[in-house]
């Protein structure tokens, strides 16, 4: 957790909870049931509406705070992008600085979120960065880090293949969330290229976020799409080919609270976009674990790949990290580190995990009384690493 500089650290551990959220949103409501399951009054909801509007908020020096989503909420979405349709795509540069200026701007308590980290974990090209640094493995991409180089549009990114012998690559928005503006890019030997994405492209050559997962095989559309998103900053990755389960790619969520995996979801689906909103459904994590058995290696360590990537930022009490498994099962690399990737109803703890029976949002509750009562520090695990990919073995 961390503390403004100015704020005197309370006489007393911090028993009262305050959320910045989405009022209605489903977000608030289960960190609002874990907190009254720990026997504590339900905790102050500060709407991102009030904050944005007023710039900024105040909280008392007891009051532990945490940082909700802003998104699924069509008025704070217009205050953040200054977009009228909630499905439109462009904006997120926008959005960005407004929510990290918002989020700069909450005053006193005692947070459970850092806004400088934020500022890292919202931008794609940072964010990689930093874990490249710290030895994190990571797919390699020609946008992070000191020889970072721009991308304006469609002609840089097929520059950056062929100068980086990249024929399959995944183009991000810098500052997107969820899939948004996501492109998974595949050219052929014969110079032909496809793109699978939730963007829909208009013919009037607007962007719209969907539900639906398509492909465009003509070069032009891909062009359209890349040329209208680059303003707003894009990421390039070298794709990694993942691991499948029952004929279906492949990954993990794994959500570490307090420097400890606690929790994990493996992702599949049929499409490069693991997502399950975007079609992508929850696979088998015993399989998973299995698998890593067999292929030499040790669960643990897997696990250990998101801890390290998780205390990249130790001001952070809670992560959500995209493991990217690749084919064999035997090496793994992290593809992001989500700010708010702890949503996932009705999943309880990994065994030996220490959140055991409980939820994303109970773990936190408990981890962050844990820390208001006394001075320990998150327990981050070390362990000896390679950069790259990860090799777990025995």
């Amino acid at each position: 957790m961390s503390r403004s500089g100015s704020d005197p650290v309370p006489a007393g551990p911090a028993r009262r909870f305050a959320v910045v959220g989405n009022p209605e949103n489903r977000r608030v409501t289960l960190f609002a049931d874990a907190v009254r399951a720990a026997g504590l009054p339900a905790p102050r909801t500060v709407p991102w509406t009030e904050v944005l509007r007023s710039g900024g908020a105040d909280f008392a020096p007891d009051e532990i705070v945490r940082l909700d989503s802003p998104g699924e909420n069509t008025e704070v979405d217009r205050l953040l992008r200054d977009v009228r349709d909630p499905t439109a795509v462009e904006g997120s540069a926008r959005w960005y600085t407004r929510f990290i200026g918002a989020s700069r701007a909450l005053r006193g308590g005692v947070r459970l979120d850092d806004a400088g980290e934020l500022a890292v974990l919202f931008d794609k090209r940072r964010c990689h960065a930093v874990l490249d640094a710290a030895g994190v493995p990571v797919p390699w991409s020609p946008t992070s880090g000191p020889d970072a180089v721009p991308v304006t549009g469609w002609d840089d990114v097929r520059a950056a293949m062929r100068e980086h012998r990249m024929p399959r690559l995944f183009v991000k928005l810098a500052h997107g969330s969820s899939a948004s503006g996501v492109l998974a890019v595949e050219a052929s030997g014969g110079g032909r290229v496809r793109a699978t994405t939730s963007v829909e492209l208009t013919p009037e050559g607007a962007l719209f976020n969907s539900l639906k997962v398509r492909r465009y095989e003509r070069e032009r559309d891909i062009a359209a799409v890349v040329d209208a998103l680059a303003p707003d900053g894009l990421h390039l990755e070298r794709w990694l080919p993942k691991a499948s389960q029952r004929g279906r790619a492949a990954d993990l969520r794994v959500v570490v609270v307090a420097g400890r995996a606690t929790h994990a979801v493996v992702r599949t689906s049929t499409t490069p976009l693991t997502n399950l909103h975007l079609g992508g459904s929850r696979g088998d994590l015993g399989a998973v674990r299995e698998a890593v058995g067999a292929a030499g290696g040790r669960w643990a360590d897997v696990l250990a790949v998101c801890e390290r990537a998780a205390a990249c930022f130790p001001r952070t009490l809670c992560v959500g990290v995209d493991l990217l498994p690749a084919v064999g099962w035997r090496r793994f690399a992290v593809g992001e580190v989500n700010a708010f990737g702890d949503l996932l109803p009705r999943l309880t703890g990994l065994p030996g995990s220490g959140a055991e029976g409980l939820d994303t949002y109970a773990a936190q509750v408990a981890a962050a009384l844990r820390h208001a009562a006394g001075p320990a520090r998150p327990h981050h695990r070390h362990h000896s690493h390679r950069t790259g990919t990860v090799h777990v073995s025995a």
